[in-house]
């Protein structure tokens, strides 16, 4: 039995999946906001970041009124300036390189939390530079570990992936 009835059901689970796709949503309006301040243009044609961002919305149903107003709010629609592209280094368990990209109107708030995130899981911030070298390297090095350290590790870029500020997180771990 569902409890009270069916709508209450229907009603919880609703809810779920809307904040997932809340979740979804926010995360692809935020990669919006960086490809269009990067070529400073809100033209797909013109900016090929935006194109790829734009066909990763349509894959996950995006209403296009959302990419419009994320579009709008980068380009000067209501005095939005004040966000920014930041990008974090760290190094994990064994040390993994992770690189965090987020987007955030508050650098203070976002540069505590991420740190508060690596903290938690045995996790260190690097400076600039440290993990970005990795990255450019063809092919990339890569680092395996045992069992347990590649799930700890793998719970790590879980929870930065959960914070809202955070957009993007690569990371040299062999198997992910």
């Amino acid at each position: 039995m569902s409890g009270h009835s069916k709508w209450s059901t229907i009603k919880h689970q609703k809810a779920i999946e809307d904040a997932k796709k809340g979740v979804a949503f926010t995360k692809i309006a935020k990669k919006i906001h960086i490809a269009v301040k990067k070529v400073n243009s809100g033209d797909p044609e013109a900016n090929p970041y935006l194109r790829t961002v734009l066909d990763e919305a349509r894959s996950v149903n995006m209403p296009s009124e959302n990419i419009k107003r994320a579009i709008d709010k980068v380009l000067g629609a209501g005095g939005a300036g004040a966000s920014e592209e930041v990008t974090y280094e760290a190094y994990g368990l064994g040390g993994v390189g992770v690189m965090i990209t987020a987007f955030t109107d508050n650098r203070n708030r976002t540069a505590s939390e991420i740190s508060a995130i690596l903290n938690r899981h045995d996790a260190k911030l690097g400076g600039p530079g440290s993990v970005s070298y990795m990255k450019q390297l063809s092919p990339v090095p890569t680092v395996t570990l045992s069992e347990d350290d590649m799930n700890r590790t793998k719970g790590l870029l879980e929870a930065l992936e959960d914070n809202e500020d955070v957009v993007d997180v690569w990371s040299n771990l062999a198997g992910l």
